[in-house]
């Protein structure tokens, strides 16, 4: 079946001298995986930066559902980034969402409110010109709203711990470990009430800002089979003093 879709790169391994195994999110199949020739000639179609972190491509394929790696027919950059490759910074943040999405979208059918999303997301960040230091932590925290295990906010309002592994805040101290003390569950619910254009109010440091990330991680890694320890999080922590 010949398909055209957007899609967007999540993961880029070099395979040979010129191939490559891509993992795309794709708007109307999901999570597929590609294997695709990158000659050196500079008039060659499938060109290796094309493929770069976060990258919305438009794409062509003769889609085989009992093949592990489809094969690309025909690709074009359908929202050309105008900073990110540019700004350290966002440059950063990209690298880590594109890794984080590649484990927390693993087995990801045709979801386009979770697509529309994404790309909505790579797009402000692409175009702001600046106060985006919250932008991963409210991304990854609007994100669990369309995988299907967002924290209940209203259940904030008399609660004061969160518990991590109902996704609520409860008044007590839950029986087991998997909760946050008072003042992370402050914290917690004041991001969740955040938008990428009312973040910039929230201000916190730097240190603040990486144990945000931690918790958030720590309840994706409850929610999220096979959810690992990401690499990339250490240079992420790093930035934003």
């Amino acid at each position: 079946m010949e398909v055209k879709t957007r899609a967007i790169v999540l993961q880029t391994i070099k395979y040979g001298d010129s191939q490559l195994i891509v993992d795309f999110l794709t708007e109307k199949l999901g999570r597929l995986s590609f294997i695709v020739r990158t000659p050196k000639s500079p008039k060659a179609k499938m060109k290796r930066q094309f493929f770069q972190p976060l990258m919305v491509l438009n794409i062509e394929f003769d889609h085989r559902p009992k093949v592990g790696l489809q094969k690309l027919k025909d690709v074009s950059i359908c929202i050309p980034f105008i900073d990110i490759p540019f700004s350290p910074y966002k440059l950063a943040i990209s690298m880590f969402l594109s890794e984080m999405l590649g484990y927390a979208t693993k087995n990801e059918q045709q979801n386009e409110p979770l697509f529309l999303f994404i790309m909505e997301s790579i797009s402000w960040l692409d175009h702001a010109p600046d106060r985006f230091a919250n932008f991963h932590i409210v991304f990854l925290m609007r994100l669990t709203f369309f995988l299907g295990f967002s924290p209940n906010v209203e259940s904030g309002v008399d609660g004061r711990y969160f518990d991590l592994e109902d996704g609520c805040f409860v008044p007590y101290v839950p029986v087991h470990r998997r909760y946050l003390n008072e003042s992370d569950s402050v914290r917690l619910l004041n991001l969740l009430r955040l938008s990428y254009e009312t973040m910039h109010l929230y201000t916190m440091s730097r240190i603040d800002r990486n144990r945000c990330v931690e918790v958030i991680l720590e309840y994706y890694k409850i929610h999220v089979p096979g959810f690992p320890e990401l690499k990339s999080f250490s240079i992420l922590q790093e930035l934003f003093d």
